[in-house]
């Protein structure tokens, strides 16, 4: 993918911080910060206490990847969002999520999506050119 053209970089900039912030905010919560005294592992469970460290890690991993414009940002960002979001569409107790971030997450997919055409679109006219 060519993620150095004007408009596009840009625009996976504000990707990269987006995912960024929605990793941060999952490592908080892997931290306990609301919790007061309460572990994280029990509040979430052991199970999914491994589901979110590996979600936050795998969705800050992204952002560096996006904020760098390589490609494999993308895919590991779109590749840990569909996952979760299958895992908790699916109904599995221990991925959970609020109703705003299940939307911020589905953005996230979407605007990966429109990234994707874009780029898909900019490689066929050059190639016709």
């Amino acid at each position: 993918m060519d993620f150095n053209a004007r408009p596009t970089a840009l625009y996976v900039r504000i990707i990269a911080l987006v995912s960024l912030l929605l990793g941060l905010n999952d490592a908080a919560r892997l931290l306990g910060v609301q919790l007061g005294a309460h572990s994280p592992i029990e509040a979430l469970g052991v199970t999914g206490f491994v589901y979110l460290a590996i979600f936050a890690g795998a969705r800050l991993f992204a952002a560096v990847g996006l904020w760098i414009r390589a490609s494999w940002g993308a895919v590991l960002l779109v590749g840990a969002t569909g996952v979760e979001l299958l895992l908790y569409l699916l109904g599995n107790a221990d991925v959970r999520m609020s109703a705003p971030g299940f939307a911020v997450r589905l953005l996230l997919l979407a605007a990966i999506a429109v990234l994707f055409v874009l780029n898909w679109r900019h490689t066929r006219a050059q190639a016709a050119d």
